[in-house]
């Protein structure tokens, strides 16, 4: 299965087959990843329905659900699967329909802060999409009951209860109350 010693590719990520496990590929490397939580399952369901609905209501792409893997680099291959991922019409224009990964890397993404995770891996994780290309990533932390929006490299914002979240620079319209998002009402 393994294309190269040591390194994994996308294609051999897509041909494992199921051992019950979620699995990242980050510079060719697999990464092992824990199934969510009730409360992570809860709070990323919710902001994908508030951003779908919205998507939907306005023609404005489409939305993913976790599980959904995006190729955001290659040679050696990531394959990343946010919790929750927007592409705009003008983003999917650029690919064609494929069945593997998506070979884009989304406008939009949302990452569920899980118990086990550590704050410089999410940091780690948000860098990497940043960098790849994505033009806002949601961090949702329900430990700290904040939402870290990422804008740039170097562009971060905190958001508490009681703030709401503008995305409408990348998804025209849409907004989200951190209470909202993080079942805090």
């Amino acid at each position: 299965m393994i294309s190269r010693i040591g390194l994994v590719t996308a294609n051999d990520l897509l041909a494992m087959k199921n051992d019950g496990f979620r699995y990242e590929l980050v510079d060719g490397e697999l990464r092992k990843m824990s199934p969510a939580g009730g409360e992570h399952g809860q709070i990323a369901g919710r902001i994908l329905r508030r951003l779908g609905d919205h998507v939907e209501e306005h023609n404005l792409g489409q939305t993913y659900a976790a599980e959904t893997g995006f190729r955001i680099a290659s040679d050696p291959d990531t394959v990343r699967a946010p919790d929750v991922a927007f592409l705009s019409h003008d983003s999917l224009r650029t690919i064609e329909r494929i069945e593997g990964y998506l070979p884009i890397a989304p406008d939009l993404l949302v990452e569920v802060v899980s118990p086990s995770d550590t704050f410089s891996e999410v940091e780690s994780k948000a860098a990497s999409w940043i960098d790849a290309g994505t033009k806002i990533v949601i961090v949702a932390d329900p430990r700290t009951r904040t939402l870290r929006v990422y804008r740039g490299s170097r562009s971060i914002e905190v958001l508490h209860e009681g703030d709401t979240l503008d995305a409408g620079n990348v998804v025209p319209n849409w907004s989200l109350a951190v209470s909202d998002a993080l079942l805090l009402n």
